[in-house]
């Protein structure tokens, strides 16, 4: 029997790849399941031929370009950017070449429409507007704290964070660089200036702040993994906190955040009863939102949500990942979890391929 052949579609520079550690584990992991794995970007397909230029590794660093026959089954990995290049992505993607285990999902804001069409997610999203200098004023009449966030990107790359304070408004955010950003300002034309200045006209969202400083002046967060399993199956993987760094608006891990086990760090802040409620509120949020999204986007692979828990241990849904990280599980020592998180795109893959 043949070798079940998965691409895996990427952006590529050269022989450069954005996620390169995470790639070669995918590859690696495919061997063991007996399948076959191998990188490409549009730019390597010859559909006449019916032929991929795709790249597997050649030793511990480097990539090695061979031609590879029609993948029997496609895992879209390839990111935003706001390039040329990713513009060319988005037609190679409608051209439905092969059968893949995930469609694109649309930006944030596109996003939130769906899900507040849904009443079932009512509960659980914040007030998010689409961004406008009329829309902020009213939002700051509503709310103490909002985040303006672009509609594209991941990272926490341009989120702002305002707090209205005694002396006026403080910014604090991180640019498209991931530069810590900090400013104060005591009228709110001047905020509205310096907060149009950030955004330079781009796409952005104004999203009701919330108090989930459950550690005093840190940003806190749910980071929760769920995966189709080998059986098509949506389940939850696992999922964690993440304590954001001192004066930063996000918790995310590459930006100084540290990662905690959730049941310990609730049962700290609330009690182990209560703890337990507010994650089985989660993981309930984590498969309403996966029904969701999938209802209108069509088949999904896999989505990292991060979730909010306020004060008062209220649950609220702060994004959607369709290409999420599964990095926390190493940083809180599940090791077998994150091995599970890698395998388990491929044994979805598998699945898909075997059903088409």
């Amino acid at each position: 029997m043949n070798k079940v052949r998965i691409g895996i579609l990427t952006s590529r520079v050269g022989s450069r790849f954005s996620e390169p550690r995470y790639f070669r584990q995918l590859i690696h992991e495919g061997a063991r399941l007996g399948c076959q794995v191998f990188l490409f970007a549009p730019q390597d397909v010859d559909v006449g031929s019916r032929s991929i230029y795709g790249y597997v590794p050649a030793g511990a660093k480097g990539w090695i370009r061979r031609k590879i026959t029609w993948p029997d089954v496609v895992i879209d990995r390839y990111r935003y950017s706001p390039t040329a290049a990713f513009q060319r992505y988005v037609a190679f993607r409608r051209r439905k070449l092969f059968p893949y285990t995930n469609n694109r999902l649309a930006n944030k804001w596109k996003v939130h429409q769906v899900l507040i069409k849904d009443e079932r997610m009512h509960p659980w999203l914040p007030d998010t507007q689409l961004f406008q200098k009329a829309t902020l004023r009213s939002m700051l009449r509503k709310h103490s704290q909002l985040y303006v966030k672009p509609v594209n990107g991941t990272g926490g790359r341009g989120i702002l964070k305002i707090e209205r304070t005694e002396e006026g408004y403080h910014l604090l955010g991180r640019d498209h660089n991931r530069v810590k950003r900090s400013i104060r300002t005591n009228s709110q034309p001047s905020l509205l200036t310096k907060v149009e200045r950030w955004v330079n006209r781009g796409y952005y969202i104004i999203q009701q702040g919330l108090a989930l400083d459950l550690k005093p002046g840190r940003s806190v967060d749910m980071r929760l993994l769920l995966q189709k399993n080998q059986d098509g199956v949506w389940s939850i993987t696992g999922h964690g906190i993440r304590v954001g760094g001192q004066q930063s608006a996000t918790s995310n891990l590459h930006g100084g955040g540290t990662a905690v086990d959730s049941t310990r760090f609730l049962a700290a802040r609330f009690n182990e009863e209560r703890a337990k409620e507010i994650v089985a509120e989660c993981e309930k949020l984590g498969y309403q939102t996966a029904a969701t999204i999938e209802n209108h986007f069509g088949r999904m692979l896999e989505l990292g949500l991060d979730i909010g828990v306020d004060r008062d241990g209220r649950v609220w849904l702060i994004e959607v990942n369709p290409k999420p990280g599964r990095e926390i599980f190493k940083e809180l020592g599940q090791l077998a979890l994150y091995r599970q998180a890698i395998r388990k795109p491929l044994q979805y893959a598998m699945h898909v391929a075997s059903t088409e």
